[in-house]
């Protein structure tokens, strides 16, 4: 099996340092009406491109409509966005579109996983105390060493949706978040030394 590298299936911010900010003092006007040398006037509207995520405004790679004022006096001077020239355009949709084709590939190899993992039962065997309790825990850690074995690839703890160690024995269905809207559940069998659990049965196959 061809080892990948580990599953994040997290989309980068392909545009954060990328764009340069406008020249220094290109936009100091002298009044609310003068020209900032190609950068429209305070009053008008200007489309700016956004290099991070802003509040309440988009994200990193929008083309936005903002006034002068709100993009010279703000976005630009903070690095949070640049004058949407033609050329920034074209570099940002290029960017967009290698970035689109990076997330199709992290989305085919995150469903072909899940594939694999759905329904899966893994089974831990532990020493048990009084109510069933454990002597040690089952961790996400755990589940994921076990579940890299079956997708040939590194899987991050974080993403299994595990809110505390297992410290009993039991059948614990678990979802695993490989990337939004590709979510497998698998079955955690935590067994004694001495004894076996069985899945519940699944009243539709009666």
């Amino acid at each position: 099996m061809t080892h990948r590298a580990g599953l994040g299936f997290q989309p980068r911010d392909a545009f954060t340092g990328f764009f340069p900010g406008p020249p220094q003092g290109a936009c100091a006007p002298r009044s609310a009406d003068s020209i900032c040398k190609g950068y429209g006037t305070v009053s008008s509207k200007m489309k700016v491109l956004l290099v991070r995520d802003v509040d309440k405004l988009g994200s990193a790679g929008d083309i936005k409509d903002v006034s002068g004022g709100f993009g010279r006096n703000y976005l630009i001077p903070q690095g949070l966005a640049v004058l949407a020239t033609r050329g920034q355009i074209k570099q940002s949709e290029e960017r967009v579109a290698a970035q689109k084709k990076r997330d199709l590939v992290a989305r085919k190899d995150a469903e072909a996983v899940a594939a694999r993992f759905n329904g899966q039962t893994i089974r831990f065997t532990a020493r048990v105390g009084e109510q069933d309790r454990l002597y040690g825990s089952v961790t996400s850690a755990d589940i994921a060493a076990r579940l890299a074995v079956l997708a040939g690839t590194e899987i991050d703890r974080r993403r299994i949706e595990l809110g505390e160690p297992i410290k009993r024995i039991g059948h614990f269905p678990i979802t695993v978040r490989l990337m939004s809207g590709v979510e497998p559940v698998i079955n955690i069998i935590v067994e004694g030394e001495e004894g076996s659990i069985q899945l519940p049965a699944d009243p539709e196959a009666e």
